[in-house]
């Protein structure tokens, strides 16, 4: 009988990536058992599930079929070797992905065209489980493989551009979530602005409020106890909550003071969302400001010193400089959690991309909720991407 240990040590001899393996079971477990499509008659009507299977030309399904196997063989420890191997990563899933996307709007293309104007097709499990496996097998290999920024930067164009050429060449039209935006494209752009706005608007006064506590925090054992208990608080309030707390005093403060009013402080809106914003983003701020400052080396600090600078030098030539990659983390942290609460506002009238999420769900139209959640994640991705280029172009050279 083959003991555990030996069975480990074998296993590990014949994977080069375990991740890419789990990835690859989790994809075709879902694309056996979930359904990769649903037909229904109309917007409203629950659909039938339609089997990858059943959703594939014959050149789609061999075009899976042999990337999937390339994937396999990348993630063995021979015959390809590492370098190889994650090149064959990163090409097979984006081409995994492109197909999974075109197969679907093929699908509703040459379905519906049989059918009657109301009938749709919307995305099913399968298909989501595939594409998310595809984006994390090539996220994991960038990460695996040590990438540069402008490795990760043109990988990302290049996959980015695909997609946007996809849907610019109207191959998605007849899907169900393509016309659903079609019946809100008036609104949607304005929708987006507005949550960008808001996300900007919290992220100005969070830094301005933050970073100098940060320093505070830093320069005074005493404040920094109770500056940080009293952020926690924040953190352990749920945004719903929050929300609906500012409503009243803000109301009352705009009914006191007609002129405030005017300027949009009131009740409901865009001003109770931006201070709940700021409120759940001063703790990270802080945080990560207290911990690059604290991360500076001493020995850097007095060599600095000694060279004659000032108290104020020293922080803006030496210390700063060298607690931005942490600053900056944090700074992303705050970034992708306001771009997920602003959608929560939607419920204030702050209006973004969460309008749409509600209004689909009180009409029961998951694919207007999609039109708002699907953005939101994208938004919050491409943030989280550009600003970790910033972390890695801020790190002193010799650091990357």
């Amino acid at each position: 009988m083959t003991s555990p240990a030996v069975s480990t040590i074998g296993a590990g001899r014949l994977l080069a990536n375990r991740v890419l393996v789990t990835l690859l079971i989790a994809g075709l477990a879902a694309a056996w058992l979930l359904p990769f499509a649903s037909m229904s008659p109309n917007r409203l009507a629950s659909g039938q599930s339609v089997s990858l299977g059943g959703a594939l030309t014959t050149w789609q399904a061999a075009g899976m079929l042999v990337l999937t196997v390339m994937l396999g063989l990348a993630a063995l420890q021979r015959p390809l070797s590492r370098r190889l191997a994650h090149g064959v990563t990163l090409t097979a899933s984006l081409a995994l992905l492109l197909i999974t996307l075109y197969a679907l709007g093929d699908y509703a293309q040459r379905t519906l065209a049989e059918r009657s104007p109301s009938a749709r097709v919307s995305q099913g499990a399968a298909f989501w489980v595939i594409v998310f496996c595809c984006a994390l097998a090539a996220i994991d290999t960038l990460q695996r493989h040590a990438s540069g920024w402008i490795t990760r930067l043109g990988y990302a164009a290049l996959a980015g551009g695909a997609v946007a050429f996809l849907l610019a060449s109207g191959h998605f039209r007849e899907l169900s979530i393509m016309r659903e935006y079609a019946n809100i494209r008036d609104t949607f752009s304005d929708q987006l602005l507005t949550h960008l706005g808001l996300v900007g608007a919290a992220l100005g006064p969070a830094l301005a409020i933050g970073v100098p506590l940060g320093l505070l925090a830093h320069r005074s054992a005493r404040v920094r106890g109770t500056l940080f208990s009293v952020l926690n608080v924040f953190q352990t309030i749920p945004s719903i909550a929050l929300f609906a707390l500012l409503v009243a005093p803000l109301s009352a403060l705009g009914n006191a003071f007609p002129f405030l009013a005017e300027l949009g402080i009131k009740g409901i809106g865009a001003a109770p969302a931006i201070i709940a914003l700021v409120m759940y983003a001063l703790l990270p701020v802080v945080r990560n400001t207290h911990a690059g400052l604290k991360g500076v080396p001493p020995a850097t600090v007095e060599a600095a010193r000694g060279m004659g600078m000032t108290q104020r030098q020293v922080l803006w030539r030496v210390e700063i400089p060298l607690a931005l990659p942490v600053m900056l983390s944090g700074l992303r942290i705050v970034t992708v959690q306001a771009i997920g609460l602003t959608v929560v506002a939607a419920l204030i009238g702050a209006g973004g991309l969460g309008a749409f999420i509600f209004q689909g769900l009180g009409q029961y139209a998951i694919d207007l909720v999609l039109l708002g959640a699907i953005p939101t994640i994208v938004l919050a991705v491409i943030a989280d991407f550009m600003l970790q280029m910033l972390v890695a172009l801020s790190q002193p050279a010799g650091t990357r």
